[in-house]
Protein backbone atom coordinates (compact mmCIF):
# COMPACT_ATOMS: atom_id res chain seq x y z
CA UNK A 1 0.00 0.00 0.00
CA UNK A 2 1.19 3.90 -0.60
CA UNK A 3 2.15 5.71 2.36
CA UNK A 4 -0.48 8.07 3.59
CA UNK A 5 0.05 11.42 3.08
CA UNK A 6 0.26 14.65 5.58
CA UNK A 7 -2.39 17.50 4.94
CA UNK A 8 1.27 19.69 4.59
CA UNK A 9 2.07 17.62 1.37
CA UNK A 10 -1.36 17.47 0.29
CA UNK A 11 -1.80 21.19 0.74
CA UNK A 12 2.13 21.75 -0.95
CA UNK A 13 0.51 19.69 -4.20
CA UNK A 14 -2.75 21.78 -4.06
CA UNK A 15 -0.10 25.19 -4.04
CA UNK A 16 2.55 23.50 -7.18
CA UNK A 17 -0.62 22.30 -9.09
CA UNK A 18 -2.61 25.71 -9.15
CA UNK A 19 0.81 27.30 -10.27
CA UNK A 20 1.66 25.19 -12.91
CA UNK A 21 -2.44 25.88 -14.06
CA UNK A 22 -1.78 29.81 -13.48
CA UNK A 23 1.23 29.40 -15.98
CA UNK A 24 -0.77 27.63 -18.47
CA UNK A 25 -4.11 30.09 -18.42
CA UNK A 26 -1.15 32.50 -19.22
CA UNK A 27 0.32 30.97 -21.71
CA UNK A 28 -3.21 30.11 -23.64
CA UNK A 29 -4.46 33.83 -23.25
CA UNK A 30 -0.64 34.86 -24.50
CA UNK A 31 -1.34 32.65 -28.16
CA UNK A 32 -5.02 33.35 -28.62
CA UNK A 33 -4.21 37.21 -28.04
CA UNK A 34 -5.03 38.94 -31.17
CA UNK A 35 -1.83 40.67 -31.54
CA UNK A 36 -0.14 37.72 -31.00
CA UNK A 37 -2.40 35.85 -33.72
CA UNK A 38 -1.87 38.88 -36.14
CA UNK A 39 2.18 38.81 -34.89
CA UNK A 40 2.07 35.03 -36.01
CA UNK A 41 0.16 35.27 -39.40
CA UNK A 42 2.37 38.50 -40.61
CA UNK A 43 5.32 36.30 -39.16
CA UNK A 44 4.51 33.47 -41.61
CA UNK A 45 3.03 35.21 -44.19
CA UNK A 46 6.56 37.44 -44.56
CA UNK A 47 8.40 34.27 -45.14
CA UNK A 48 6.34 32.76 -47.41
CA UNK A 49 6.68 35.75 -49.53
CA UNK A 50 10.53 35.83 -48.72
CA UNK A 51 10.94 32.50 -49.90
CA UNK A 52 8.72 33.31 -53.12
CA UNK A 53 10.71 36.07 -54.09
CA UNK A 54 14.14 34.41 -53.41
CA UNK A 55 13.09 31.67 -55.59
CA UNK A 56 11.64 33.83 -58.09
CA UNK A 57 15.23 35.68 -58.31
CA UNK A 58 16.71 32.48 -58.60
CA UNK A 59 14.89 31.41 -61.59
CA UNK A 60 15.07 34.90 -63.18
CA UNK A 61 19.23 34.60 -62.38
CA UNK A 62 19.06 30.94 -64.40
CA UNK A 63 17.20 32.56 -67.31
CA UNK A 64 19.16 35.96 -67.74
CA UNK A 65 22.28 33.31 -67.66
CA UNK A 66 21.63 30.78 -69.82
CA UNK A 67 19.80 33.83 -72.37
CA UNK A 68 23.71 35.16 -71.78
CA UNK A 69 25.30 31.79 -72.92
CA UNK A 70 22.72 31.70 -76.01
CA UNK A 71 24.06 34.80 -77.49
CA UNK A 72 27.74 34.21 -77.12
CA UNK A 73 30.12 32.01 -78.62
CA UNK A 74 32.33 29.90 -76.41
CA UNK A 75 35.49 32.06 -76.81
CA UNK A 76 32.99 34.87 -75.78
CA UNK A 77 32.01 36.62 -78.70
CA UNK A 78 28.31 37.49 -79.87
CA UNK A 79 26.48 34.70 -82.15
CA UNK A 80 25.46 37.93 -84.49
CA UNK A 81 22.92 35.65 -85.94
CA UNK A 82 21.19 35.06 -82.49
CA UNK A 83 21.59 38.43 -81.11
CA UNK A 84 19.95 40.42 -84.23
CA UNK A 85 16.60 38.90 -83.79
CA UNK A 86 16.73 38.96 -80.29
CA UNK A 87 17.27 42.80 -80.48
CA UNK A 88 14.56 43.67 -83.37
CA UNK A 89 12.56 42.06 -81.32
CA UNK A 90 13.17 44.11 -78.33
CA UNK A 91 13.08 47.65 -80.13
CA UNK A 92 9.31 45.74 -81.46
CA UNK A 93 8.49 45.72 -77.97
CA UNK A 94 9.43 48.80 -76.89
CA UNK A 95 7.86 50.54 -79.91
CA UNK A 96 4.56 48.50 -79.15
CA UNK A 97 4.61 50.02 -75.63
CA UNK A 98 5.44 53.60 -76.79
CA UNK A 99 2.46 53.50 -79.27
CA UNK A 100 -0.19 52.27 -76.89
CA UNK A 101 1.21 54.82 -74.67
CA UNK A 102 0.59 57.70 -76.83
CA UNK A 103 -2.98 56.16 -77.42
CA UNK A 104 -4.08 55.81 -74.20
CA UNK A 105 -2.98 59.42 -74.12
CA UNK A 106 -4.74 60.46 -77.17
Amino acid sequence: MSEARTPAQIEADIVRRREQLAETLDEIGVRVHPKTIIGDARARAASTVDQTAGRAVAAVNRLVTDLREGLRHEDGSPRIERVVPVALLAVGVVGLLVVSARRKRG
